[in-house]
């Protein structure tokens, strides 16, 4: 019998007495079977069907083998599955599970028009980048840039797929905003400082996303944000008007405009307010007396206090303004709020101590899906790379609210689930009736991986 020659063998330490060698030989084998949950989670709501129409597809769609939304798909479940760059694509088109979750009809790829395309199911990263860089409109020097995107169908999109996770209007909602930096690559439009940083504006929901808007950092950390309140607060009333609203951020949103705008339109607010001498003056008592305990106990020591306060010049009028007035061992350390909540609604310290963890779900963006990734040349290009990032955690969160809800992983991060849940190593194998999915049977998840695909596939399951 002829020895099997297997080229580019690589050698590690031995096992006993045998040798152990490992090669890249064996066949079209995943590491992300998992991401068919995320198929699961993306066909209980039309995912990528809704996703699609907010693109214009003006390819010849004779010549076409992969449809806008599978291309979205692919994009989007690529960086669930932590792939940030387009460039990982010029092999995850040879992935099966990939293009069974994208909705390929034949994973295996074995229906494609040229020979050399078979065997790969998904497209490569040319296909791929002509999304992102396609303009505002068709350009007769860009024939290959057909897929254009319409801006405000994605932003009220995003807004649409949270409003429909509900089955029935909820009491009340609370809206986080936040900025966070997102550095640039060189000279990119929008930038005036190589080296620095855009801008991002996100709101969200306790965890559900409504917003990710790439700004310049050329603006008042607030700036813009008055446009998208008004525009979500508007579409969520215009599904539930009796709904009652709340703004939460910091004190970098804490401008006259965007409180007036609320005290106007019946939405309340809780915002930081940044320290100053004023505002130290009208605690001091209290912080003395703070400060004494601390260095007779070498224990924090804290205390509340209301306050009617208004600036010198920016405010338009006085507002309540709650004072937690601590002490830490070698320091004072008081901090503020403003808000439109009456004293007998809400009393000091809950109503200091009411804060949303929005910071984890920006990290969850930036670090796990990769919301920072914008490198392209345009500001049009990189706001399109930011919603790939945003429609890929909504799925993620969908998976976490609907089919995690009740296991060990329902509160865990977006880069936990995807170790432990879509890493998964298998086999695919095709025949003319079935695609079998072959899993380890070492994997630890298996109960957790059943049960969640079980909820997933329950119609009756919203995601609240």
């Amino acid at each position: 019998m002829p020895t099997l020659c297997i080229p580019n063998v690589l050698t590690l330490a031995p096992c006993g007495r045998r040798r152990v060698e490992a090669a890249f030989h064996g066949g079209l084998i995943t590491s992300d079977a998992g991401v068919v949950l995320l198929r699961e989670a993306a066909r209980r709501r039309s995912f990528f069907a809704r996703v699609a129409t907010c693109f214009s597809d003006f390819r010849s769609q004779a010549h076409v083998e992969h449809t806008l939304e599978e291309l979205l798909a692919q994009r989007s479940l690529g960086i669930a599955c932590g792939y940030e760059d387009l460039n990982d694509h010029t092999t995850l088109r040879y992935d099966p599970a990939l293009a069974l979750a994208t909705g390929k009809a034949e994973p295996m790829g074995t229906n494609r028009r040229q020979e050399r395309n078979r065997g790969r199911a998904l497209a490569g990263s040319a296909t791929l980048n002509r999304i992102e860089l396609a303009p505002e409109a068709l350009d007769p020097k860009r024939r290959d840039l057909k897929t254009l995107h319409d801006p405000s169908a994605i932003e009220d999109l995003l807004v649409e797929l949270f409003l429909d996770a509900y089955d029935e209007a909820p009491a009340e909602l609370v809206l986080d905003l936040d900025a966070t930096d997102d550095l640039i690559h060189g000279h990119q439009e929008g930038s005036y400082c190589p080296g620095y940083c855009d801008l991002p504006l996100d709101i969200f929901c306790g965890e559900p996303l409504l917003v990710a808007k790439l700004r310049t950092a050329v603006q008042d950390g607030a700036g813009g944000s008055l446009e998208e309140v008004e525009r979500v607060v508007g579409r969520i009333r215009e599904r539930w008007p009796d709904v009652k609203g709340t703004l939460r951020a910091d004190s970098g949103f804490c401008r006259d405009w965007l409180m007036s705008w609320c005290e106007g339109n019946a939405v309340d607010y809780i915002f930081g307010l940044a320290r100053n001498s004023r505002l130290a003056g009208m605690i001091a008592s209290e912080m003395a007396e703070r400060v004494s305990l601390v260095e007779e106990t070498e224990e924090e020591a804290r205390t509340f206090k209301e306050l009617r306060y208004r600036t010198l010049n920016s405010w338009s009028k006085a507002r309540r303004v709650v004072a937690k007035v601590a002490a830490i061992p070698g320091k004072p350390n008081p901090r503020f709020v403003v808000t439109t909540f009456d004293q007998e609604a809400w009393v000091a310290k809950p109503l200091y101590c009411a804060r949303g963890d929005r910071e984890n779900r920006i990290k969850e963006q930036q670090l796990d899906l990769f919301a920072d990734r914008t490198s392209s040349r345009t500001m049009r290009s990189n706001q399109l790379r930011v919603w790939f990032s945003a429609l890929a955690y909504i799925l993620m969160n969908d998976l976490r609210r609907v089919g995690l809800a009740g296991t060990d992983l329902a509160r865990d991060q977006v880069s936990t689930i995807r170790n432990r849940l879509l890493k998964i190593g298998a086999r695919l194998t095709q025949s003319v009736r079935r695609v079998r999915i072959s899993m380890s049977e070492a994997f630890p998840l298996q109960q957790v991986f059943t049960e969640v695909l079980t909820k997933l596939q329950t119609p009756a399951s919203r995601v609240f």
